[in-house]
């Protein structure tokens, strides 16, 4: 991959529900969803190397969260989708929303955690807080890859911002999802680029 002009403190990595219910063995979501599990735990050991080097890079470090409110009103009275899924489901309380210990945010790490929908952008103060600390390209990883991952692509594509996607340390249900993604889906609205992409980074 050729070298990336990027300046770390113009540059975020979004991490997309690094939660319980995803990262955890005991996971609700994770069990009832993931069908191909080797794929996914390779996804969560990309994702400890991404933050670990973002870190070391120096570039702004993101958490959005799913955390709806106990009685799921502000999901509304959704019938089918996302909106519905999540009320009906009661997902992403106690434990389940928690933070998994192995991506917990540090003292200067934003945490975004009044989403609505499946972008990180959906209701949440993510876009004016990239505008106000003047970042302008966006390293997503998360879960997952063909839901909330995809939809904030191209959400921040719309907004402006470059984005890339370390699908490596995305996680989909199944193989099959993540290989459409990259074939059919990241090159219209970002660049898919690996957690070893990073090192190549070229600063000025």
């Amino acid at each position: 991959m050729e070298k990336l002009d990027l300046l770390p403190a113009q540059t975020a990595l979004v991490l997309i529900e690094y939660q319980n219910e995803w990262v955890s063995d005991y996971g609700s979501l994770r069990s009832k969803l993931v069908l191909d599990e080797e794929q996914f735990e390779q996804a969560i050991t990309h994702s400890k190397r991404a933050l670990s080097l973002s870190r070391e890079l120096g570039f702004t470090v993101i958490h959005v969260l799913m955390k709806p409110d106990k009685q799921y009103k502000v999901f509304g009275q959704a019938e089918f989708g996302l909106r519905s899924a999540i009320s009906k489901s009661k997902r992403w309380q106690g434990f389940q929303g928690e933070i998994h210990p192995d991506f917990l945010p540090q003292e200067n790490e934003h945490t975004v955690t009044e989403r609505v929908g499946a972008s990180a952008f959906s209701g949440s103060n993510l876009d004016c807080f990239l505008r106000n600390n003047g970042i302008t390209n966006l390293i997503l990883a998360g879960f997952a890859t063909h839901v909330c991952v995809e939809s904030t692509l191209r959400s921040a594509h719309d907004l402006g911002y470059n984005t890339f996607v370390v699908t490596e340390a995305t996680g989909s249900f199944t193989n099959m999802q993540k290989s459409y993604f990259s074939e059919h889906v990241v090159h219209h609205f970002g660049k898919e680029i690996r957690v070893s992409d990073l090192y190549s980074l070229s600063f000025n």
